[in-house]
Formats: structure tokens, C-alpha cells, sequence
């Protein structure tokens, strides 16, 4: 426990200031009272300055200026009006450098992952409150801006690695929290519901007009592989083979094979980790070129996300020069 509050410390002393060295600025918008009460008391506490900003109507129709370095909004809950609120934001926070964290549930997360196509947001599933403190630290790290986006890919994995040492942080945070609040569902709980048949890609005419680099495989097999990749943590600590990354690059590569649209959400649950933890890999995948965003032409609430080209060659080279060999030799 004394480790633990001695990350913590040293975690909000580093990271509790903006880019001037004041103690940062938070804006918290949220339809609870309660729940804004709850946020600022949590911040405060670790150091930051906050503003209540108010019921989520307010970013519609309240002033252009920005409250804050960082501005946390809580929907967990979306109608037209919310989402049209998050819209107007989303190009406010593009503009003017300042960061997003959005926090929402399992349900809503699709269109908000949609509607937010600008800021490069953190989105947050169901947090505790520890992960949404660190989740500000964190945030803080990009206050900067330019710095942010000059980072090479290789900064960018590093930055990867960096977030899970953070998430011990908030796992220890919690171990010692006296906080009585239930545990939130676990996507796993979700499966049924977002993991459906799919749909093809517009204009997709998959691998057969590329001859440059061997064809995807029977996406039959990856399926496979992912099920006896996930089928280890009935017997193992699931934590000891967490390699979000690579499950979600599977996912992907199945649903390229299959002509399939794959959304956020159902890629949060092939990966195999928190929703919180897989969407900073989503986006630090985006960000890299691994991975893009697929906006739905026929819906532009909807948006999806698929292998980049180079992506899709490096994976089809990947099992013509491993995986299938092995699965032959065997």
C-alpha cells in the first residue's frame, strides 16, 4: 500500500502542471450533478484546478472559449442532443490545441467513437475514479501539441509501453481506494451483442486485384488462432499474455479476409483487455498508420476501423513466411 501511494504521488507531482508550469486546468461538463461533484473532488485532490462546466447542453450552446487545458466530459448516456454537443466540441478542442477525455459506457461507445473524428480524443469506458485521474494525467503529456505530433512511430510504441506502467498506477490506486462503487460489466459480457455477422467494406474488392504480396489466409485459421490465443486465460492468469496489439491486428486481418466491417467496440473485445486500454491502443494504432479510420458513407454516425494497406501486406507476408509453414509442418 505504501508503494502504491508513493506512484501515485509521484505520478501527480510529475504530470499535475500545464505547459506554463501552473497547476493545470480541468472543465468537466456532465448531466449529473453528482457526478461533476464527484470528478472535481477527485482532480482536486490529486493536485488540479478544475471548472464546472456545467450540464453537456452548455457546449452547444454556451461561448466558443474553451474552460480548460483539459476538457472532461461524462455521456454515458446519448441522445441528438448530446451527440450534437460532443460534435460542436470535438472541432472546438481540434482547433485550439486543448485535450478531450470523454467518458461514456460499453453501449454508447460506438457513436461516440463516430461523432468524435477530430480531437483525438481519450475515451474512457466505464472508468474508476482512480483511472480517470490518471487518465488526466496522462492527457497532460499532449498539452503541448507540437511535440505530440512530431513523435516518430517508434516514440509512439514507446509511449504504448509507457500507458501500461500508468495502468499499473491506476490498478494500485484501486487495490487501495476505499470506494464501494460495483465494478462495471465486463466486455466479454458484451460479445453477443457486438459480435455480429458484419458487413463488407464499400468498394471493397479485397486481395485478388493485388498480386505484390502473397493473399491473406483462410480467415477460418486466424479466427482459430485468436480462440487459442484467448482460451489461455481459462487456465492462466489472463494479465501474463496480454498482448492486446497483436489480437487486434488478428481481428482485422480475419475481417479483411471475410470482407467484414469491424467497429470499435467489437475490436475492444477481441483484444482482450479493458475497453479503456484496448481504444489508447486503438488510437495510438490510427496515429501510427497501422491501423485507419473507416468513416460509413451511408452513416455518418457510424465509423469503423480496418488494416491499412501496408498493414494488410505486411500480415499476408507475415503468415506466407510463418504461420503457414508451421501449420503445414505440424
Amino acid at each position: 500500500m505504501g508503494e502504491a501511494n508513493a506512484m501515485a504521488d509521484d505520478f501527480t507531482y510529475d504530470v499535475a502542471r500545464d505547459s506554463a508550469g501552473l497547476p493545470a486546468r480541468v472543465a468537466i461538463f456532465a448531466d449529473r450533478p453528482r457526478m461533476r461533484a464527484e470528478i472535481a473532488e477527485d482532480l482536486t485532490g490529486a493536485g488540479f484546478r478544475t471548472v464546472d462546466g456545467g450540464e453537456i447542453a452548455a457546449l452547444l450552446d454556451g461561448p466558443i472559449t474553451l474552460l480548460g487545458d483539459v476538457v472532461m466530459v461524462d455521456c454515458p448516456v446519448l441522445d441528438g442532443s448530446v451527440l450534437a454537443s460532443l460534435a460542436r466540441l470535438d472541432m472546438r478542442i481540434a482547433r485550439s490545441g486543448a485535450e478531450l477525455i470523454v467518458v461514456t459506457s460499453l453501449e454508447a461507445l460506438d457513436d461516440i467513437f463516430a461523432v468524435l473524428d477530430q480531437s483525438r480524443p481519450q475515451i474512457l469506458v466505464e472508468p474508476s475514479r482512480a483511472e480517470r485521474v490518471v487518465a488526466v494525467g496522462r492527457t497532460l503529456a499532449n498539452v503541448s501539441g507540437s511535440r505530440a505530433r512530431e513523435m516518430s512511430e517508434e516514440d509512439r510504441m514507446a509511449l504504448l509501453r509507457l500507458s501500461q506502467q500508468v495502468d499499473g498506477i491506476a490498478q494500485e490506486l484501486d487495490r487501495i481506494s476505499l470506494s464501494d462503487a460495483p465494478k462495471p460489466q465486463r466486455l466479454s459480457d458484451y460479445k453477443r451483442e457486438f459480435r455480429g455477422a458484419g458487413e463488407p467494406l464499400p468498394g471493397d474488392k479485397g486481395l485478388g486485384a493485388r498480386s505484390a504480396y502473397p493473399p491473406l489466409p483462410d480467415p477460418r485459421m486466424v479466427r482459430q488462432m485468436l480462440a487459442a490465443r484467448q482460451a489461455r486465460a481459462r487456465f492462466f492468469d489472463g494479465e501474463l499474455f496480454a498482448d492486446p496489439a497483436w489480437d487486434m491486428l488478428l481481428d482485422l486481418t480475419a475481417a479483411h479476409a471475410e470482407h467484414k466491417r469491424v467497429s470499435v467496440t467489437s475490436l475492444c473485445i477481441a483484444a482482450g483487455v479493458p475497453a479503456t486500454t484496448a481504444l489508447r491502443w486503438v488510437k495510438q494504432m490510427v496515429e501510427s498508420g497501422i491501423f485507419e479510420r473507416v468513416a460509413d458513407r451511408s452513416d455518418k454516425r457510424r465509423a469503423f476501423i480496418a488494416l491499412s494497406e501496408r498493414s494488410v501486406e505486411a500480415m499476408a507476408r507475415y503468415f506466407a513466411e510463418v504461420e503457414i509453414p508451421l501449420a503445414q509442418a505440424a
